[in-house]
């Protein structure tokens, strides 16, 4: 890294990489509501390998409490029930051999509260993760400018444009995570 682009540059993936992570960590919390995004961790025997759910069925939400899961091959059906409940996602299945249903069980105060201090915990992770992120820029911006001599005014700038990213991050996150307690906390 030489110029104070190519690192602020750098410092920007990788925080944006650090909000996916938070951000599809966030999308694999149960709430009330059906989603498949919950079952993306789900794999499935299937012809001797283990496959992602949604390489072997088609997933859909006919209502907001309930999942849908039509194998492609029906003789899946058996094998997809096993594996939701393999996933230790707190779902029970059901089968009538064509579809499988996977109805989300609604939760009460208590679940609801440990979800949310859950969903503060991952995003402060990922605030966490960020300014790492920030602090490594930082010092690459410094190392820069004594190897290359590079003046201290762009080095600032640097710095500048660094932090004002890192706020920009951090609100993306709070807000992330205020939609999701939300989300949580509705009945």
């Amino acid at each position: 890294m030489n110029t104070t682009k190519e690192i602020i540059a750098d410092c920007d993936h990788r925080m944006g990489k650090a909000i996916e992570a938070c951000h599809n960590e966030l999308n694999k919390i149960r709430t009330g509501r059906a989603s498949t995004a919950l079952l993306d961790t789900v794999k499935v025997d299937a012809y001797g390998t283990m496959m992602a759910l949604n390489q072997v069925a088609n997933l859909s939400i006919p209502d907001a409490h309930t999942i849908s899961i039509q194998p492609w091959d029906r003789g899946l059906a058996g094998h997809i029930e096993k594996a939701i409940r393999d996933a230790n996602l707190g779902l029970n299945p059901s089968s009538d051999g064509t579809f499988v249903r996977v109805p989300m069980p609604p939760l009460t105060e208590e679940r609801r509260k440990e979800i949310t201090k859950l969903v503060k915990r991952l995003g402060e992770e990922a605030k966490v993760a960020i300014r790492n992120v920030r602090r490594d820029a930082m010092e690459h911006l410094k190392k820069a400018e004594k190897a290359e001599h590079f003046s201290e005014d762009e080095r600032k700038r640097g710095e500048d444009e660094i932090q004002k990213k890192t706020d920009l991050k951090v609100k993306d996150i709070d807000a992330m995570v205020a939609s999701k307690e939300k989300e949580v906390m509705a009945v």
